[in-house]
């Protein structure tokens, strides 16, 4: 493939290498272990003197097709591919916090990315600070002289709000601290971190890179060789890895990316219109409506508005919950990022772990409803939504 190839190109052919037989596509390698040449082969793979594979905890062709992939449409040095997105998520954490250390996050985001924090690494002295990342002033004041990771996820999950990158990266670099940023809901086609400075660039590859809904897993990438020495050290020696079929199933919906992508962005356009519009209605966030308090750094920092949208209705989580029962077309059901739209509940669902008063000072409230926008006609959708409204 060219060096300059563009991005539509680079799904079709990032990451390939053909096999002794010249398939088309990569094969799925479903193998627990390699055999070596002789005994210097095995004994140099080891060593890291031979690029051959060894055991697919460590490495496996297939798998390796798509980290390439990967890295490749991200800009970085190297990818990582996990189980799942939590695995890429612990994987990072991992990585770079140890007993003593400070992380500065995104308060709204992902409900599990918090609580492995809040539950988990603060047993081994991990200290987490949550703030509205998209006030660069409130990062800025939360940082400590241990703060070792500046984690960032934008948009955000479930309530939307947009983070500057660049200003954040400017921020942790004058503090020689990492900044990783979580770009599950725009992925790869939408926004570049690593071009806006970020160190790490993580996704659960479970949403939009795959797009079907049939498989789990996370990857992630970095701009530094040292710093994906580091993550796949941990990653290897922890257990986390992919499988090799996983790897195929993402590897194939990764070629659709960009077509899957415009489609449910123009619906999400669409419905976000049509819902600020709506009587029954009483707030909108989207990206691509002016009245999102990001719309310009969105505008600057997104190639485009995504296709999640979130939402309150004026009778509360009453009339969320009995419009969420009434959906016909929409699937009510967590995750996002697939061919079909899916429709839930943040505060009792996807955030339920997190605790009240935290929910509620992240704007995660008891009205927000998270639409994931599919590739429906959106005639069928505008429809359904419209008599899930009136039920």
């Amino acid at each position: 493939m060219h060096k300059d190839a563009k991005f539509d190109t680079m799904l079709i052919h990032a990451g390939q290498k053909p096999d002794a037989l010249m398939s088309v596509n990569p094969p799925i390698y479903q193998t627990s272990t390699f055999a070596f040449k002789n005994a210097k082969h095995g004994a140099d793979c080891f060593a890291g003197e031979s690029d051959g594979f060894i055991y697919t905890r460590l490495g496996n062709p297939t798998i390796r097709s798509l980290e390439d992939a990967v890295a490749a449409l991200e800009g970085g040095f190297g990818g990582i591919a996990t189980a799942s997105g939590m695995a890429a998520v612990t994987t990072v954490y991992l990585s770079f916090l140890s007993a003593g250390a400070h992380i500065v996050s995104t308060d709204a985001v992902y409900g599990a990315s918090r609580s492995v924090l809040e539950n988990h690494f603060s047993r081994f002295g991990v200290e987490a600070s949550f703030v509205d990342s998209s006030r660069i002033e409130l990062v800025e004041a939360a940082l400590k002289p241990n703060t070792r990771l500046l984690y960032i996820e934008t948009p955000a999950n479930p309530t939307i709000s947009i983070t500057d990158i660049a200003a954040c990266a400017e921020l942790a670099h004058k503090y020689g601290i990492k900044l990783v940023v979580d770009n599950t809901f725009c992925s790869p086609y939408l926004q570049k971190p690593l071009e806006l400075g970020a160190d790490i660039v993580l996704h659960s590859i479970t949403k939009f890179i795959n797009g079907h809904a049939d498989v789990v897993g996370g990857v992630i990438v970095a701009k530094d060789p040292a710093d994906h020495k580091l993550m796949y050290n941990v990653m290897t020696s922890m257990g986390p890895n992919m499988d090799p079929h996983q790897a195929f199933l993402v590897s194939r919906g990764l070629k659709t990316l960009s077509l899957r992508m415009e489609r449910a962005q123009a619906n999400a356009q669409v419905i976000a219109e049509f819902l600020e519009g709506h009587p029954s209605v009483a707030w909108v966030r989207y990206p691509g409506l002016p009245s999102h308090p990001q719309y310009e750094l969105a505008k600057r920092q997104q190639k485009g508005s995504g296709a999640m949208i979130s939402f309150g209705l004026k009778g509360g989580f009453e009339a969320g919950s009995k419009m969420m029962d009434s959906v016909k077309l929409a699937t009510l059901a967590v995750s996002l990022g697939g061919v079909e739209t899916l429709i839930q509940h943040p505060a009792s669902m996807t955030h339920a772990k997190v605790s009240a008063a935290a929910k509620q000072k992240a704007g995660i409230t008891d009205e927000l409803v998270r639409l994931s926008v599919g590739i429906e006609d959106v005639n069928d959708l505008l429809a359904d939504l419209q008599q899930a409204m009136q039920g």
